[in-house]
């Protein structure tokens, strides 16, 4: 790999926000405008996530609803053929 081309390739830790749970890996996020955290004695950059596997309803097996009342009569309403 020629060098100076690539990015930096930094400790990282995804925090899911609605479990709470971390998951700790390598990214090329920069360190630069995220906060640190310290895991295992190596400092990591902690980015926020919403969404994760250990939140998503696929790997959970939760069903959850989407509130989707009125988008089709949207719908219709804004295409509908006037006569």
């Amino acid at each position: 790999m020629k060098k100076g081309i690539h990015p930096d390739y930094n400790p990282t830790v995804f925090v899911d926000v609605s479990t709470g749970k971390k998951f700790v890996t390598n990214s090329t996020i920069p360190a630069k405008g995220h906060q640190t955290e310290t895991v295992d004695g190596v400092e990591c950059v902690k980015v926020f996530r919403d969404i994760t596997m250990d939140s998503h309803p696929v790997y959970t097996g939760e069903k959850r609803f989407v509130d989707t009342a009125g988008r089709v009569e949207k719908f219709q309403n804004k295409f509908r053929r006037r006569r």
